[in-house]
Parts: C-alpha cells; sequence; structure tokens
C-alpha cells in the first residue's frame, strides 16, 4: 500500500520506519522538503534532524504535504493536534478525497506550559473536526492513547496485553486501519463506534500525562479488562 504520513516528528518517523518495515512504500510529508533537510539542530523534543534520521531510512521518500497526499492511498495525520487542519489544508481535499486518513493526533494545547490542556474536548474532538472540515475524507482515530513507541510495537510492555480503539463513520476504512494496526501487533483492538466517539479517547491524555509523571516513563498501555 502507499502510505503518506504527514509530519516529521516522532510519530512521524516512528510510522513511517514502522510501515516501511512492514512493505509499504512510505512517503513523508512536511511543509518544506528543503528547510526539512538543511535543519542541523535536534527537534523541540531532542531528537536528531530528519536528514540525519532519513540518511537511516533510505526507503522512505519525503514530498510536500500535497504530493505525498496527492500519491497514496492512505494518509496519516502524524502533526501535532494544533496545526492538524493547516497540514491537511496544504494536503489538499482533492488530494485527500475518498481516502482513508488514520488520524494520530491530540488536540493538545501547550501555551500554558506542561500538563497541556485541550483545545477541544467534551462536546466535539479534533478527529471530527477533521472530519467536518474535510467530508469527503474517511477519517479513523487510532492510536493516539499511547507514546510512539508502542504504536508500532506493542510487545514492549505487558507482551503486548493492551487495548487499541478505533473511531469512524466509514466501516470499510476501520477495517483496513484494524489490519494494520494488526500487522504492528495490536491483538485487543475495540471499534468504539462513529467519530464522535474519539471525544473518549483523545480526552484519555489528561489521565495518560498524569500518568506519565507518576511513573517516569511513557512505556505504558491501558488494557481493558471485561
Amino acid at each position: 500500500m502507499k502510505i503518506a504520513v504527514l509530519g516529521t516528528g516522532t510519530v512521524g518517523r516512528t510510522m513511517a520506519s514502522a510501515f516501511g518495515k512492514l512493505g509499504h512504500e512510505v512517503t513523508v510529508g512536511t511543509r518544506d522538503p528543503s528547510s526539512t533537510m538543511a535543519r542541523t539542530d535536534p527537534d523541540a523534543m531532542g531528537n536528531p534532524p530528519y536528514s540525519a534520521w532519513a540518511r537511516e531510512h533510505p526507503e522512505v521518500a519525503l514530498a510536500a504535504f500535497a504530493e505525498a497526499a496527492r500519491g497514496a492511498e492512505l494518509v496519516v495525520n502524524a502533526t501535532s493536534g494544533a496545526s492538524s487542519i493547516t497540514a491537511l489544508e496544504a494536503a489538499g481535499a482533492d488530494n485527500l478525497a475518498g481516502k482513508i486518513l488514520l488520524d494520530i493526533a491530540n488536540p493538545l494545547d501547550f501555551s500554558r506550559g506542561m500538563p497541556p490542556s485541550m483545545f477541544v474536548k467534551d462536546t466535539d474532538s479534533l478527529a471530527e473536526q477533521i472530519q467536518r472540515s474535510f467530508p469527503t475524507v474517511r477519517v479513523v482515530k487510532a492510536l493516539n492513547t499511547m507514546t510512539a513507541a508502542l504504536m508500532v510495537d506493542p510487545e514492549l510492555v505487558s507482551g503486548g496485553d493492551s487495548t487499541t480503539f478505533v473511531s469512524g463513520d466509514d466501516q470499510p476504512a476501520k477495517k483496513t486501519v484494524t489490519e494494520l494496526l494488526s500487522a504492528l501487533g495490536h491483538r485487543d483492538i475495540i471499534d468504539l463506534g462513529d467519530i464522535t466517539t474519539a471525544r473518549g479517547t483523545e480526552m484519555l491524555l489528561p489521565i495518560w500525562l498524569r500518568l506519565m509523571g507518576a511513573l517516569g516513563t511513557p512505556m505504558f498501555n491501558f488494557k481493558i479488562v471485561r
């Protein structure tokens, strides 16, 4: 499958590498490829510049948002939540039309420092905002309740005995995403229902952030015991 991963940060790099290892044709999308490759300093999370990562992953292409989305069958939104709509607008509604959009982003507001608040919650979600802004896109919310390493390798904690959620209005799109999640090693995948259920998984972030502080690590996951 041809997959575009929008975003060059930790989540974007992690997802791009994992999908590449699974045999998919992966292109990372960024606002300005030349500027992205020209950076020499670590990013805000302390990651090495993208150019260093790209040298270690020659199988992953880099392109502007629009070019990456145009050639993809499935698009992954791995941008920061605050910039997701803008990035998808740069990708272009026509380039996204009819395609599955796996939305991993969270609506976190860091303007007042840590821990961040949420700029949308309770009666709406970032996933719903994306779906309203791009009505012909088949948005599926998933993987936003865990750190990037566990998104692609759930076996890193408790032998993979953890839970992953999917939300979306399009059942075939959710089936495709569920198959991708299974290929990444996720075994307990719960379909919560339509796109409005993404409010629930996005609102897990406040407790997730406080758990990270209490545990001193992001290497944990949720498990629904029934």
